[in-house]
């Protein structure tokens, strides 16, 4: 059986007087924290089978005025740097600056930060930074293997 909130069992019992109302927004917080956790295992699987199919090191730190992204494979990987300045566009990250390196090995370095980063609304984190980068590699990966 999933682990129902402690208040969960008291309206299964009938011992707490409530309305049918409270059962219902705590069985809907319930099922949104269930929907969090699913996405969550999501993006890790997706982590994982990235790393497993292109041995890659992934980082990417949260700065006060942006994100440090490092990528960094074992071998030279053709057209991915393409795919991960792609994904910056998309969040909107303007890369600030940027070292690469693409001949025996891949190893990238950006600061990459956002104009709009007052808009509380559009903020974007680094976990959000990090998956569109995976993304990017995966799509790369999806395309070489293709050639």
């Amino acid at each position: 059986m999933l682990n129902w909130p402690l208040s969960m069992e008291n309206y299964v019992g009938g011992n707490c007087k409530t309305s049918k109302t409270s059962i219902i927004l705590d069985a809907s917080k319930y099922i949104e924290d269930l929907k969090r956790k699913i996405d969550e295992m999501n993006r890790n699987i997706v982590v994982e089978t990235v790393q497993a199919s292109l041995p890659l090191q992934l980082k990417v730190e949260a700065q006060e005025k942006g994100f440090v992204i490092e990528v960094f494979a074992e071998r030279s990987c053709c057209g991915l740097l393409v795919f991960i300045l792609e994904a910056f566009e998309e969040l909107g990250l303007d890369v600030r600056q940027a070292r690469v390196s693409c001949s025996d090995r891949f190893h990238l370095e950006a600061i990459g930060a956002r104009d709009n980063q007052g808009d509380q609304e559009d903020q974007i984190d680094a976990q959000v930074v990090k998956e569109a980068v995976l993304q990017a590699i995966q799509c790369w990966s999806e395309t070489s293997e293709q050639k």
